[in-house]
């Protein structure tokens, strides 16, 4: 999908944002120069790309994203708040980070500002994250609210939004094939965990990951593949070639728990997916939880809570 969209009506500006990222109100700062709007957005799998500019200062607000998002400045300044957090600004050399809880407002995008927009699917930032870590993640990823695009991996991740951009906008078709497509976005979800600032970054950049044994990356790499299958730790020794007992105890080594425990981990993780893409009319927690192996659902609601922070039903109506 991709959109070219151009015009001086804010209604029509709100409307196309709405459409392509968030619901929002939007208002023009009076005397800040003739608002209009230039949007050029495009899907790539669980992200949305875009290139924005508003010709005048703007105030947006935009209630809870639901989403992983971040703008990557080019020109101008965009000063924002989410929840009861202090306001940050970002300008060209930095990119503003947001979160998918909070209350979202960007106080002034300014009119100058032309910027590279791009939202990010919960669920699969939170998946790259336990791909990179090899193990499941406690809580949602807080990202710091900005991060620097000047140098370093930042920089590099900044170039690779612009390709993405660039080949969207000119409509060259390259990102529909999915050869190319899913590689983009696989190093788009990567390279932000390496770039932003999180807790878990210093981990995805320490060599001692490395060091886990290879048995253990196969029986990780068995579940991943097939989470729905119906592993027990005998089988997963035998997908990794070697005995129950020494399987047990590397994973409690070098994973942190038990190799079934990191199997309902991961299955919880594909719940959690399922039900923030499921439409609630549509879907019923009992059904998601059966599907991925929960046959107590008061037990699988608590491991969920444990999990995650929030009961299954949250997370469907969310």
């Amino acid at each position: 999908m991709r959109t070219s969209f151009r015009t001086d009506d804010v209604d029509e500006a709100r409307a196309m944002i709405e459409a392509t990222y968030y619901s929002n109100f939007m208002d023009v700062l009076h005397g800040t120069g003739v608002f209009r709007a230039r949007f050029d957005i495009g899907a790539l799998g669980a992200l949305t790309v875009g290139d924005l500019s508003c010709g005048a200062d703007v105030r947006m607000r935009c209630g809870e994203l639901g989403a992983y998002h971040v703008d990557v400045l080019l020109s101008g300044q965009l000063t924002w708040r989410q929840g009861p957090a202090p306001a940050t600004r970002a300008v060209p050399g930095t990119a503003a980070v947001f979160q998918p809880l909070g209350d979202t407002v960007l106080e002034r995008w300014s009119g100058d500002c032309r910027m590279f927009a791009v939202k990010l699917d919960r669920a699969a930032v939170e998946q790259s994250l336990e791909k990179l870590l090899g193990r499941p993640v406690r809580g949602p990823v807080t990202f710091a609210p900005a991060f620097d695009i000047s140098s370093g991996p930042g920089r590099g991740w900044a170039r690779l939004v612009r390709t993405v951009a660039d080949d969207l906008r000119e409509g060259t078709g390259a990102l529909a094939q999915p050869l190319v497509a899913a590689p983009l976005q696989e190093a788009l979800l990567h390279g932000l965990l390496l770039s932003a600032g999180h807790r878990y970054r210093d981990q995805l950049t320490d060599p001692a990951q490395a060091l886990r044994p290879a048995p253990v990356k196969r029986a990780m790499d068995a579940v991943h593949e097939r989470p729905d299958h119906p592993f027990t730790t005998a089988a997963l020794a035998a997908e990794a070639r070697v005995g129950v007992r020494w399987l047990q105890e590397a994973f409690r080594r070098y994973v942190g728990m038990s190799p079934m425990a990191y199997v309902r981990d991961v299955r919880l993780s594909r719940a959690r997916a399922e039900l923030v893409a499921a439409c609630p009319e549509e879907r019923h927690v009992s059904e998601v939880a059966h599907r991925w192996g929960f046959a107590h659902l008061g037990r699988f609601a608590e491991q969920y809570r444990a999990r995650f922070g929030e009961l299954p039903s949250e997370t469907l109506r969310g």
